[in-house]
């Protein structure tokens, strides 16, 4: 193996699964505040505003560190596939497949980053093997997503761009499974400079994509801008902060379990702050993920709860 890929794997410890658990619910939260946001903006400015001010925050944290980077070999062309396929190209299929597929379809769509990182991991990463155990227990977590969604995830909206919109939401959660590897065999790297640099990049290449095809920037409203800030802070750039130390000490395999939890906060949230419904299949729902993840990690769970 090459050196620029070597890294040693470590055991997620509790502080590793309490990063996924945030990383869960700030994303999950993250479908309520967009939604908010758009009321006063369009969505592939509001796409470019976040990542601006996230690389803005961690760009000022790195320049305060003196910019560091690559601690060994650099690989810089693999950076700017990262800076693409980690934000820009999976906000904007998002964004665009989400006119003609149902909420519902770009869910379970997300929910399936899990699956694809496993074929992906077991080929790319030492070791991450995707044994029977893994396969079966991220199954059942993908299961569970799917009924927690519903018959929703099946409907079709009619649209004749329906296929081609259902294609921009798969290749979207096929982006966040490779930047995921990609991240991992990065060589040697300052956690805080990968984040920053990532979204630097993106902010070069989403700012001319906004302005083609959404004309010149809008001046948004104090609301609109504070929403568009905290969707900057937390969800943008917290986030994908936590995203490297998770994914840089314990693989994307483990990272992946962060894509069922989503749906479970959002719909929480939602029933919470929006007085939506709660689907009669939540503790359904819950259980089969809560046992996949059991299932997918159990050696990680015993060696947690020092299990014999």
């Amino acid at each position: 193996m090459p050196k620029s890929t070597a890294m040693i794997m470590t055991e997620p410890t509790a502080r590793h699964w309490l990063m996924i658990a945030t990383l869960g619910l700030v994303w999950g939260s993250t479908f309520m505040v967009i939604e908010l946001a758009l009321q006063g903006i369009t969505p592939v400015w509001l796409t470019a505003g976040r990542i601006l001010f996230a690389a803005l925050l961690l760009g000022s944290l790195w320049a305060a560190r003196g910019f560091r980077l690559f601690l060994g070999q650099p690989n810089w062309g693999m950076l700017v596939v990262l800076g693409c396929s980690n934000a820009v190209l999976p906000f904007l299929l998002i964004s665009w497949g989400q006119q003609f597929v149902t909420s519902g379809f770009t869910g379970v769509s997300m929910a399936g980053t899990g699956l694809l990182v496993l074929p992906l991991a077991h080929f790319l990463i030492p070791g991450e093997s995707m044994t029977k155990r893994r396969f079966l227990g991220f199954s059942i977590g993908f299961l569970g997503v799917a009924t927690l969604i519903g018959a929703q995830a099946f409907d079709s909206t009619g649209s004749p761009l329906e296929p081609l919109g259902r294609a921009a939401c798969l290749g979207a959660a096929a982006c966040y499974a490779m930047s995921s590897i990609l991240t991992r065999r990065l060589p040697a790297i300052d956690p805080v400079g990968l984040a920053a640099s990532l979204l630097c990049i993106a902010s070069v290449l989403i700012v001319p994509i906004a302005w083609v095809s959404e004309g010149p920037p809008p001046l948004p409203d104090r609301e609109t801008l504070f929403w568009i800030a905290i969707l900057g802070l937390l969800p943008t750039a917290a986030a994908n902060y936590l995203r490297v130390l998770v994914i840089r000490s314990v693989g994307p395999t483990f990272m992946s379990l962060t894509s069922y939890q989503v749906p479970v906060w959002s719909v929480l949230l939602g029933a919470f702050f929006l007085g939506e419904p709660l689907p009669a299949t939540l503790l359904l729902a819950l259980g089969l993920i809560l046992t996949g993840v059991c299932i997918s990690q159990w050696g990680a769970l015993k060696r947690l709860f020092s299990i014999r």
